[in-house]
Protein backbone atom coordinates (compact mmCIF):
# COMPACT_ATOMS: atom_id res chain seq x y z
CA UNK A 1 0.00 0.00 0.00
CA UNK A 2 1.45 3.35 -1.22
CA UNK A 3 1.87 6.09 1.89
CA UNK A 4 1.44 9.64 1.38
CA UNK A 5 2.99 12.55 3.57
CA UNK A 6 0.85 16.02 3.66
CA UNK A 7 3.00 18.52 5.42
CA UNK A 8 1.17 20.81 7.03
CA UNK A 9 -1.86 18.96 8.05
CA UNK A 10 -2.86 17.50 11.01
CA UNK A 11 -4.03 13.94 11.07
CA UNK A 12 -8.00 15.18 11.55
CA UNK A 13 -7.64 17.47 8.57
CA UNK A 14 -5.96 14.31 6.52
CA UNK A 15 -8.69 12.24 7.75
CA UNK A 16 -10.96 14.80 6.46
CA UNK A 17 -9.66 14.63 3.08
CA UNK A 18 -9.64 11.02 2.33
CA UNK A 19 -13.11 10.79 3.38
CA UNK A 20 -14.01 13.33 1.14
CA UNK A 21 -11.91 11.87 -1.50
CA UNK A 22 -14.10 8.75 -0.51
CA UNK A 23 -17.45 9.87 -0.61
CA UNK A 24 -16.83 11.36 -4.11
CA UNK A 25 -15.24 8.49 -6.31
CA UNK A 26 -16.42 5.32 -5.21
CA UNK A 27 -14.77 3.69 -7.99
CA UNK A 28 -11.30 4.99 -7.36
CA UNK A 29 -9.34 3.67 -3.90
CA UNK A 30 -8.03 6.45 -1.95
CA UNK A 31 -4.09 5.78 -1.75
CA UNK A 32 -4.43 5.62 -5.51
CA UNK A 33 -6.08 8.87 -6.37
CA UNK A 34 -4.16 10.74 -3.66
CA UNK A 35 -1.11 9.47 -5.05
CA UNK A 36 -1.67 10.35 -8.84
CA UNK A 37 -2.59 13.76 -7.63
CA UNK A 38 0.95 14.26 -5.77
CA UNK A 39 2.56 12.95 -8.76
CA UNK A 40 0.77 15.17 -11.20
CA UNK A 41 1.32 18.15 -9.09
CA UNK A 42 5.06 17.72 -8.90
CA UNK A 43 5.67 17.05 -11.86
CA UNK A 44 3.67 19.96 -13.58
CA UNK A 45 6.11 22.46 -10.93
CA UNK A 46 9.23 20.79 -12.35
CA UNK A 47 7.16 21.64 -16.37
CA UNK A 48 5.48 25.12 -15.83
CA UNK A 49 7.35 26.49 -12.48
CA UNK A 50 3.88 27.06 -11.08
CA UNK A 51 3.72 26.47 -6.83
CA UNK A 52 2.47 22.74 -6.47
CA UNK A 53 0.54 20.75 -4.56
CA UNK A 54 1.73 22.21 -1.09
CA UNK A 55 0.83 25.59 -1.47
CA UNK A 56 -2.98 24.29 -2.53
CA UNK A 57 -3.34 21.96 0.88
CA UNK A 58 -1.39 23.31 2.95
CA UNK A 59 -4.21 25.57 4.27
CA UNK A 60 -5.91 24.90 7.75
CA UNK A 61 -8.83 25.59 6.55
CA UNK A 62 -10.69 22.98 3.85
CA UNK A 63 -13.77 21.48 3.31
CA UNK A 64 -14.18 18.43 2.11
CA UNK A 65 -16.12 19.52 -0.81
CA UNK A 66 -13.22 21.84 -1.55
CA UNK A 67 -10.74 18.94 -1.18
CA UNK A 68 -12.43 16.78 -3.88
CA UNK A 69 -13.31 19.78 -6.42
CA UNK A 70 -9.75 20.65 -6.40
CA UNK A 71 -7.91 17.69 -6.34
CA UNK A 72 -10.05 16.98 -9.59
CA UNK A 73 -8.98 19.90 -11.33
CA UNK A 74 -5.44 18.63 -10.41
CA UNK A 75 -6.00 15.91 -12.12
CA UNK A 76 -7.53 17.30 -15.28
CA UNK A 77 -4.64 19.84 -15.67
CA UNK A 78 -2.19 16.72 -15.23
CA UNK A 79 -3.19 15.38 -18.15
CA UNK A 80 -3.08 18.62 -19.99
CA UNK A 81 0.15 19.74 -19.11
CA UNK A 82 1.97 15.75 -18.54
CA UNK A 83 5.58 15.34 -19.66
CA UNK A 84 4.57 12.19 -21.57
CA UNK A 85 2.30 15.01 -24.06
CA UNK A 86 5.28 17.34 -23.82
CA UNK A 87 8.06 14.75 -24.67
CA UNK A 88 5.27 13.52 -27.42
CA UNK A 89 4.89 17.10 -28.45
CA UNK A 90 8.58 17.68 -28.52
CA UNK A 91 8.81 14.27 -30.77
CA UNK A 92 6.72 15.77 -33.39
CA UNK A 93 8.30 18.84 -33.32
CA UNK A 94 11.62 17.23 -34.07
CA UNK A 95 10.07 15.24 -36.67
CA UNK A 96 8.12 18.09 -38.85
CA UNK A 97 11.96 20.01 -38.53
CA UNK A 98 13.74 16.85 -40.19
CA UNK A 99 10.82 16.65 -42.54
CA UNK A 100 11.13 20.07 -43.63
CA UNK A 101 14.99 19.92 -43.07
CA UNK A 102 14.86 17.43 -45.91
CA UNK A 103 13.15 19.40 -48.18
CA UNK A 104 15.24 22.25 -47.69
CA UNK A 105 17.76 19.89 -48.74
CA UNK A 106 16.45 18.37 -51.78
CA UNK A 107 15.21 22.16 -53.36
CA UNK A 108 18.94 22.98 -52.65
CA UNK A 109 20.24 19.80 -54.17
CA UNK A 110 17.92 19.97 -57.40
CA UNK A 111 19.22 24.05 -57.55
CA UNK A 112 22.65 22.79 -57.43
CA UNK A 113 22.13 20.24 -60.23
CA UNK A 114 20.18 22.82 -62.35
CA UNK A 115 22.77 25.39 -62.30
CA UNK A 116 25.89 22.48 -62.74
CA UNK A 117 29.02 23.87 -64.72
CA UNK A 118 29.33 20.19 -65.98
CA UNK A 119 25.77 20.96 -68.24
CA UNK A 120 25.52 23.71 -70.51
CA UNK A 121 24.47 26.68 -70.24
CA UNK A 122 21.75 26.92 -73.09
CA UNK A 123 20.20 23.73 -70.95
CA UNK A 124 19.94 25.43 -67.62
CA UNK A 125 16.35 25.58 -67.18
CA UNK A 126 15.31 29.62 -65.54
CA UNK A 127 12.39 28.81 -64.53
CA UNK A 128 13.00 25.28 -62.88
CA UNK A 129 16.02 26.77 -60.70
CA UNK A 130 13.80 30.04 -59.61
CA UNK A 131 10.63 27.53 -58.98
CA UNK A 132 13.51 24.85 -56.51
CA UNK A 133 14.50 28.81 -54.91
CA UNK A 134 11.13 29.57 -53.63
CA UNK A 135 10.26 26.00 -52.80
CA UNK A 136 13.65 26.46 -50.66
CA UNK A 137 12.13 29.23 -49.15
CA UNK A 138 8.50 28.42 -48.87
CA UNK A 139 9.53 25.17 -46.24
CA UNK A 140 11.23 27.54 -44.52
CA UNK A 141 8.54 30.28 -43.87
CA UNK A 142 6.14 26.99 -43.61
CA UNK A 143 8.28 25.68 -40.74
CA UNK A 144 8.11 28.54 -38.76
CA UNK A 145 4.37 29.30 -39.28
CA UNK A 146 4.07 26.00 -38.00
CA UNK A 147 6.62 26.42 -34.63
CA UNK A 148 4.24 29.76 -34.38
CA UNK A 149 1.00 28.45 -34.58
CA UNK A 150 2.18 25.22 -32.44
CA UNK A 151 3.73 28.13 -29.86
CA UNK A 152 -0.10 30.01 -29.65
CA UNK A 153 -1.66 26.76 -29.27
CA UNK A 154 0.53 26.13 -26.08
CA UNK A 155 0.16 29.04 -24.76
CA UNK A 156 -3.68 29.37 -25.59
CA UNK A 157 -5.42 25.55 -25.63
CA UNK A 158 -8.80 27.79 -27.48
CA UNK A 159 -6.65 27.96 -30.40
CA UNK A 160 -6.73 25.17 -32.87
CA UNK A 161 -3.91 22.29 -33.20
CA UNK A 162 -1.62 22.97 -36.19
CA UNK A 163 -0.65 18.76 -35.93
CA UNK A 164 -2.98 18.42 -38.53
CA UNK A 165 -0.26 20.21 -41.41
CA UNK A 166 -0.09 18.32 -44.74
CA UNK A 167 3.01 16.67 -45.28
CA UNK A 168 3.86 16.65 -48.92
CA UNK A 169 5.55 13.58 -50.67
CA UNK A 170 8.27 15.12 -51.97
CA UNK A 171 10.12 18.71 -52.51
CA UNK A 172 8.32 18.44 -56.04
CA UNK A 173 4.73 18.40 -54.69
CA UNK A 174 5.60 21.80 -52.05
CA UNK A 175 2.45 24.09 -52.86
CA UNK A 176 3.76 27.48 -53.88
CA UNK A 177 0.89 29.76 -53.93
CA UNK A 178 -1.62 26.91 -54.54
CA UNK A 179 0.65 24.94 -57.19
CA UNK A 180 3.31 22.47 -57.14
CA UNK A 181 6.52 23.02 -59.29
CA UNK A 182 5.13 20.87 -62.36
CA UNK A 183 2.14 22.74 -62.39
CA UNK A 184 3.96 26.15 -62.96
CA UNK A 185 5.87 25.31 -65.32
CA UNK A 186 2.66 24.17 -66.93
CA UNK A 187 1.83 27.51 -66.65
CA UNK A 188 4.36 28.73 -68.54
CA UNK A 189 3.76 26.24 -71.55
CA UNK A 190 0.00 27.35 -71.27
CA UNK A 191 1.15 31.10 -71.91
CA UNK A 192 3.16 29.80 -74.79
CA UNK A 193 0.21 28.00 -76.58
CA UNK A 194 -2.05 31.54 -76.18
CA UNK A 195 0.66 33.13 -77.99
CA UNK A 196 -0.04 30.46 -80.23
CA UNK A 197 -3.59 30.87 -80.61
CA UNK A 198 -2.82 34.96 -80.81
CA UNK A 199 -0.94 34.24 -83.97
CA UNK A 200 -3.08 31.20 -85.75
CA UNK A 201 -6.10 34.13 -85.19
CA UNK A 202 -3.72 36.59 -87.22
CA UNK A 203 -3.45 34.08 -89.87
CA UNK A 204 0.25 35.01 -90.35
CA UNK A 205 3.75 33.27 -90.61
CA UNK A 206 6.46 33.37 -87.90
CA UNK A 207 7.12 37.24 -89.06
CA UNK A 208 9.74 38.45 -86.24
CA UNK A 209 7.88 41.82 -85.49
CA UNK A 210 4.26 39.93 -85.03
CA UNK A 211 5.66 37.09 -82.78
CA UNK A 212 6.89 40.22 -80.55
CA UNK A 213 3.56 41.86 -80.46
CA UNK A 214 2.07 38.56 -79.99
CA UNK A 215 4.09 37.51 -77.02
CA UNK A 216 3.51 41.23 -75.40
CA UNK A 217 -0.14 41.26 -75.89
CA UNK A 218 -0.85 38.19 -74.18
CA UNK A 219 1.93 39.00 -71.34
CA UNK A 220 0.97 42.48 -70.75
CA UNK A 221 -3.20 42.50 -71.83
CA UNK A 222 -4.32 39.32 -71.47
CA UNK A 223 -2.72 38.09 -68.69
CA UNK A 224 -2.05 41.68 -67.18
CA UNK A 225 1.74 41.67 -66.02
CA UNK A 226 3.20 44.66 -65.02
CA UNK A 227 6.39 46.25 -63.85
CA UNK A 228 7.32 47.12 -60.33
CA UNK A 229 9.17 50.14 -60.07
CA UNK A 230 10.39 49.87 -56.54
CA UNK A 231 10.80 46.91 -54.91
CA UNK A 232 9.24 46.54 -51.22
CA UNK A 233 7.39 43.25 -52.03
CA UNK A 234 9.05 40.11 -51.82
CA UNK A 235 6.37 38.52 -54.15
CA UNK A 236 7.58 40.59 -57.23
CA UNK A 237 11.13 38.14 -56.47
CA UNK A 238 9.68 34.84 -56.67
CA UNK A 239 8.40 33.38 -60.03
CA UNK A 240 5.29 31.74 -59.01
CA UNK A 241 4.44 34.74 -56.83
CA UNK A 242 4.88 37.30 -60.21
CA UNK A 243 3.24 34.63 -62.44
CA UNK A 244 0.17 34.66 -59.63
CA UNK A 245 0.18 37.71 -58.90
CA UNK A 246 1.42 39.57 -62.37
CA UNK A 247 3.47 41.84 -60.39
CA UNK A 248 7.68 41.65 -61.37
CA UNK A 249 10.43 42.53 -60.76
CA UNK A 250 12.40 43.39 -63.98
CA UNK A 251 14.41 40.33 -63.73
CA UNK A 252 11.77 38.48 -63.00
CA UNK A 253 9.54 40.10 -65.82
CA UNK A 254 12.40 39.28 -68.68
CA UNK A 255 12.45 35.30 -67.48
CA UNK A 256 8.88 35.33 -68.17
CA UNK A 257 9.44 36.40 -71.91
CA UNK A 258 12.65 34.52 -72.08
CA UNK A 259 10.77 31.63 -71.41
CA UNK A 260 7.55 31.65 -73.15
CA UNK A 261 9.41 32.94 -76.52
CA UNK A 262 12.06 29.50 -76.00
CA UNK A 263 8.82 27.53 -75.91
CA UNK A 264 7.72 29.51 -79.22
CA UNK A 265 10.95 28.87 -80.54
CA UNK A 266 12.55 32.02 -80.59
CA UNK A 267 15.55 33.00 -78.74
CA UNK A 268 15.93 35.94 -76.41
CA UNK A 269 18.96 37.11 -74.55
CA UNK A 270 19.74 39.91 -72.60
CA UNK A 271 22.04 42.04 -70.58
CA UNK A 272 22.44 44.72 -67.69
CA UNK A 273 22.62 48.07 -68.93
CA UNK A 274 22.89 50.32 -65.38
CA UNK A 275 20.08 49.12 -63.57
CA UNK A 276 18.52 48.14 -65.82
CA UNK A 277 18.43 44.57 -67.24
CA UNK A 278 17.01 44.99 -71.06
CA UNK A 279 16.47 41.99 -73.48
CA UNK A 280 16.21 41.38 -77.07
CA UNK A 281 15.12 38.50 -79.61
CA UNK A 282 18.68 37.11 -80.76
CA UNK A 283 18.71 38.48 -84.79
CA UNK A 284 21.72 38.43 -87.21
CA UNK A 285 20.12 41.61 -88.25
CA UNK A 286 20.54 44.34 -85.06
CA UNK A 287 19.08 47.46 -87.23
CA UNK A 288 15.90 45.56 -87.10
CA UNK A 289 15.54 45.70 -83.76
CA UNK A 290 15.74 49.66 -83.89
CA UNK A 291 13.71 50.44 -86.99
CA UNK A 292 10.85 52.61 -85.32
CA UNK A 293 7.28 51.44 -86.67
CA UNK A 294 4.06 52.88 -85.52
CA UNK A 295 6.44 55.12 -83.40
CA UNK A 296 8.09 52.33 -81.84
CA UNK A 297 11.36 50.43 -82.12
CA UNK A 298 11.02 46.87 -81.63
CA UNK A 299 13.55 47.00 -78.97
CA UNK A 300 11.51 49.35 -77.19
CA UNK A 301 8.80 47.61 -77.39
CA UNK A 302 10.18 44.64 -75.77
CA UNK A 303 11.71 46.65 -73.05
CA UNK A 304 9.15 49.10 -72.35
CA UNK A 305 9.40 52.83 -71.24
CA UNK A 306 13.05 52.95 -69.54
CA UNK A 307 14.40 53.08 -73.22
CA UNK A 308 12.68 56.24 -73.72
CA UNK A 309 13.55 57.90 -70.31
CA UNK A 310 16.27 60.29 -70.70
CA UNK A 311 17.74 59.45 -67.67
CA UNK A 312 18.46 55.83 -68.57
CA UNK A 313 21.16 54.67 -69.96
CA UNK A 314 19.03 52.16 -71.78
CA UNK A 315 17.80 55.31 -73.69
CA UNK A 316 21.44 55.29 -75.62
CA UNK A 317 21.52 52.37 -76.77
CA UNK A 318 21.44 51.41 -80.70
CA UNK A 319 22.31 48.72 -83.13
CA UNK A 320 25.85 49.85 -83.27
CA UNK A 321 26.20 49.73 -79.11
CA UNK A 322 23.93 46.38 -79.15
CA UNK A 323 26.54 45.05 -80.13
CA UNK A 324 29.53 45.93 -77.35
CA UNK A 325 27.30 44.45 -75.03
CA UNK A 326 28.08 41.18 -72.93
CA UNK A 327 24.64 38.56 -73.44
CA UNK A 328 23.97 37.18 -69.72
CA UNK A 329 23.89 34.02 -69.50
CA UNK A 330 20.88 31.37 -67.77
CA UNK A 331 23.85 31.53 -64.84
CA UNK A 332 23.78 35.38 -64.81
CA UNK A 333 20.40 36.18 -64.84
CA UNK A 334 20.12 33.81 -62.05
CA UNK A 335 22.22 35.64 -59.69
CA UNK A 336 20.65 38.75 -60.87
CA UNK A 337 17.32 37.74 -59.69
CA UNK A 338 19.37 36.60 -56.23
CA UNK A 339 21.22 39.38 -55.87
CA UNK A 340 17.10 41.57 -55.95
CA UNK A 341 16.23 38.56 -53.66
CA UNK A 342 19.24 39.62 -50.87
CA UNK A 343 18.80 43.02 -51.34
CA UNK A 344 15.43 43.23 -50.42
CA UNK A 345 15.49 40.63 -47.67
CA UNK A 346 18.41 42.31 -46.18
CA UNK A 347 16.55 45.73 -46.21
CA UNK A 348 13.72 44.52 -44.32
CA UNK A 349 16.05 42.42 -42.30
CA UNK A 350 17.60 46.02 -40.60
CA UNK A 351 13.96 47.94 -41.22
CA UNK A 352 15.00 48.85 -37.37
CA UNK A 353 18.25 50.13 -38.38
CA UNK A 354 17.84 52.62 -41.01
CA UNK A 355 20.32 52.95 -43.84
CA UNK A 356 22.59 49.65 -42.06
CA UNK A 357 25.18 48.98 -44.58
CA UNK A 358 26.59 44.87 -44.63
CA UNK A 359 29.84 46.51 -44.72
CA UNK A 360 29.90 49.05 -42.33
CA UNK A 361 31.57 47.57 -39.34
CA UNK A 362 34.46 46.84 -41.40
CA UNK A 363 35.32 50.57 -41.82
CA UNK A 364 34.48 50.90 -38.25
CA UNK A 365 37.30 47.98 -37.23
CA UNK A 366 40.41 50.85 -38.05
CA UNK A 367 38.59 53.08 -35.22
CA UNK A 368 40.40 53.07 -31.76
CA UNK A 369 37.23 54.64 -30.42
CA UNK A 370 34.56 52.99 -32.18
CA UNK A 371 32.45 50.79 -29.94
CA UNK A 372 33.05 47.61 -32.06
CA UNK A 373 36.74 47.27 -30.21
CA UNK A 374 34.41 46.08 -27.44
CA UNK A 375 34.56 42.26 -28.32
CA UNK A 376 31.44 40.98 -26.37
CA UNK A 377 29.36 41.15 -29.58
CA UNK A 378 26.88 43.26 -27.16
CA UNK A 379 26.96 45.79 -29.81
CA UNK A 380 26.12 43.96 -33.09
CA UNK A 381 22.68 45.28 -34.59
CA UNK A 382 19.81 43.05 -33.75
CA UNK A 383 18.13 42.23 -36.68
CA UNK A 384 14.58 40.41 -37.79
CA UNK A 385 15.98 37.11 -38.03
CA UNK A 386 13.86 35.45 -40.45
CA UNK A 387 14.80 38.13 -42.73
CA UNK A 388 17.99 37.51 -42.18
CA UNK A 389 18.28 34.01 -42.56
CA UNK A 390 16.54 34.28 -45.92
CA UNK A 391 18.97 36.41 -47.23
CA UNK A 392 21.45 34.30 -45.94
CA UNK A 393 19.99 31.20 -47.88
CA UNK A 394 19.99 33.52 -51.19
CA UNK A 395 23.58 34.44 -50.69
CA UNK A 396 24.69 30.62 -50.10
CA UNK A 397 23.01 30.08 -53.87
CA UNK A 398 24.88 33.11 -55.54
CA UNK A 399 28.08 31.98 -54.14
CA UNK A 400 27.29 27.97 -55.60
CA UNK A 401 27.09 29.83 -58.71
CA UNK A 402 29.92 32.10 -58.47
CA UNK A 403 32.14 30.94 -55.82
CA UNK A 404 35.13 32.77 -56.43
CA UNK A 405 33.56 36.00 -56.15
CA UNK A 406 35.04 37.50 -53.21
CA UNK A 407 32.97 40.86 -52.93
CA UNK A 408 29.59 38.11 -52.72
CA UNK A 409 31.57 35.98 -50.06
CA UNK A 410 32.41 39.07 -48.33
CA UNK A 411 28.77 40.18 -48.07
CA UNK A 412 27.57 36.12 -47.01
CA UNK A 413 30.51 36.38 -44.28
CA UNK A 414 28.88 39.70 -43.14
CA UNK A 415 25.58 37.87 -42.73
CA UNK A 416 26.78 35.41 -40.50
CA UNK A 417 28.06 38.39 -38.50
CA UNK A 418 25.00 39.91 -37.76
CA UNK A 419 23.77 36.61 -37.15
CA UNK A 420 26.39 35.83 -34.65
CA UNK A 421 27.80 33.12 -36.31
CA UNK A 422 31.32 33.85 -35.35
CA UNK A 423 32.78 30.42 -36.41
CA UNK A 424 31.13 30.55 -40.03
CA UNK A 425 31.50 34.26 -40.37
CA UNK A 426 35.52 34.32 -39.69
CA UNK A 427 35.53 30.84 -41.78
CA UNK A 428 34.22 33.25 -45.20
CA UNK A 429 35.65 36.46 -44.80
CA UNK A 430 39.25 34.66 -44.25
CA UNK A 431 38.41 32.69 -47.74
CA UNK A 432 37.35 36.36 -49.05
CA UNK A 433 40.79 37.77 -48.30
CA UNK A 434 42.25 35.18 -50.42
CA UNK A 435 40.45 36.13 -53.06
CA UNK A 436 40.10 40.13 -52.48
CA UNK A 437 42.45 42.79 -54.46
CA UNK A 438 45.02 43.46 -51.81
CA UNK A 439 43.46 47.05 -50.22
CA UNK A 440 40.16 45.17 -49.53
CA UNK A 441 42.21 42.29 -47.72
CA UNK A 442 43.69 44.73 -45.29
CA UNK A 443 40.58 46.02 -44.85
CA UNK A 444 39.11 42.78 -43.97
CA UNK A 445 42.17 41.44 -41.83
CA UNK A 446 41.76 43.53 -38.45
CA UNK A 447 38.04 42.73 -38.80
CA UNK A 448 38.42 39.52 -38.85
CA UNK A 449 40.94 39.29 -35.83
CA UNK A 450 38.19 41.09 -33.67
CA UNK A 451 35.93 38.19 -34.64
CA UNK A 452 38.43 35.50 -33.76
CA UNK A 453 37.97 37.32 -30.23
CA UNK A 454 34.60 37.04 -30.53
CA UNK A 455 34.43 33.86 -31.41
CA UNK A 456 36.20 32.21 -28.11
CA UNK A 457 33.93 34.71 -26.28
CA UNK A 458 30.64 33.10 -27.81
CA UNK A 459 31.82 29.59 -26.99
CA UNK A 460 31.98 30.30 -23.41
CA UNK A 461 28.59 28.72 -23.35
CA UNK A 462 26.54 28.60 -19.91
CA UNK A 463 25.03 25.22 -19.07
CA UNK A 464 21.40 25.92 -20.03
CA UNK A 465 22.25 26.85 -23.39
CA UNK A 466 23.68 23.14 -24.19
CA UNK A 467 21.32 20.85 -25.37
CA UNK A 468 19.22 22.97 -27.41
CA UNK A 469 17.13 22.11 -30.00
CA UNK A 470 17.55 24.07 -32.92
CA UNK A 471 16.26 24.08 -36.17
CA UNK A 472 19.10 25.01 -38.95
Amino acid sequence: MLGVSWPGLNHKQRMMMIGGMNASSGAMPVPTAVAMATLGTCRRYEFDGRKGFWSIYGKAKMNNLTATTRIAALEKRRWSVSPACSALAESRNKSRASFYEEVLQAAREKFTQEISFQSKDKDISLAKALLYVAVEDEAFLAFNREMDALSLHNERRDTPSPSNVKEWDSMEAVPLAGKNIYEWLVELDAIAKEVEAELVSRDIGCDLVEVIDSVNKVLFESRGFKRSSVLVDSKCLYLHSVLSTGCASAILLSVIYIEVCRRLNLTIVGSRVGGEFLIWPLTGNPEELFKVTSGHSLFGVVNGKCVEDPLSMASDINSNSLLGLNIATNRDIIGVALCNLIRLHWKQASRINHGLMLASPLRSAHKADEKFNQTDGSNVPLLRPQELRLAIMASERLLILQPHNWAFRRDYGMMLYYSRDYDAAVQELSICMAFAPEEEAEVLEPFVEKLHLMRLESSWKSPGQQGQFVFP
